[in-house]
C-alpha cells in the first residue's frame, strides 16, 4: 500500500529538515509507523526512494531498533523480563502461564489481535519488582498468575470511543494503529 499523501510530504519536509538524508531516516520510519501501524518493505523502499537513499539502509535501521515493528501486532504489546534477577524470582514460571493463558507463544498474537508477547533476556530495568513485564511500555511488577489474569483481562476490554454531540466534536485525525510515543517507564501501582 503506497504511503498517504500527508507520510510522503512529511518525509520529504524531513529530508530538507537534515544536513544528512540520513539523519531523516528514524523520523520516517516513525511517521511510516504512525500511518500504518508498523513498516512494511514495501514501505521502507518507498522511505528509500524519498530520502535517495539504498533501500537497504532504511531495512538496516528499521531492523536494528526494536521500536520499529515490521508486521502488524497487537493492539497491545507485552513484554516479560527473563533476565537474571526476574528469572530468580520466578519469571520463567510466569513467562510459561502467560504462554497458557494467551494461548499463543513467545512472539506470536492472540487470535483476537489484542496482544502480542514477546520475553526479554535483556533488563527491563525494574528488578526491585521481578518478577515483570512491560506492558504498552508501563510496568507490570512483582507479577503472579492472579495479577497476570488480570492484566490480561484489562488489555482485552474493547476501546471505547469517547462518544460527543455531533456540533460540539471537532474534526480528528485518525489516531495511530499502535503507539508510536518513546518509551515511558512507569511504574505500576499494585
Amino acid at each position: 500500500m503506497p504511503l498517504a499523501k500527508p507520510t510522503v510530504e512529511d518525509i520529504k519536509d524531513l529530508a530538507q529538515r537534515y544536513p544528512s538524508k540520513q539523519s531523516a531516516i528514524i523520523p520516517a520510519l516513525w511517521a511510516v509507523q504512525h500511518e500504518q501501524g508498523y513498516v512494511t518493505k514495501e514501505a521502507m523502499a518507498e522511505i528509500a526512494e524519498h530520502l535517495g537513499l539504498p533501500s537497504s539502509l532504511i531495512e538496516a535501521t528499521a531492523s536494528f531498533y526494536s521500536m520499529f515493528l515490521t508486521k502488524p501486532e497487537g493492539r497491545h504489546d507485552v513484554v516479560i523480563c527473563v533476565n537474571a534477577p526476574c528469572m530468580l524470582r520466578g519469571a520463567d514460571e510466569m513467562a510459561a502461564y502467560l504462554q497458557r493463558a494467551l494461548g499463543v507463544r513467545d512472539g506470536q498474537t492472540t487470535p483476537d489481535g489484542a496482544i502480542t508477547w514477546h520475553s526479554t533476556i535483556e533488563c527491563l530495568g525494574a528488578c526491585g519488582g521481578a518478577p515483570m513485564m512491560q506492558v504498552d511500555h508501563r510496568f507490570e511488577e512483582n507479577l503472579t498468575e492472579e495479577r497476570i489474569d488480570s492484566i490480561i483481562e484489562r488489555l482485552r476490554q474493547p476501546v471505547v470511543a469517547a462518544t460527543a454531540p455531533a456540533a460540539q466534536a471537532a474534526p480528528t485525525a485518525e489516531a495511530p494503529k499502535r503507539k508510536t510515543a518513546a518509551p515511558k517507564r512507569a511504574r505500576s501501582e499494585s
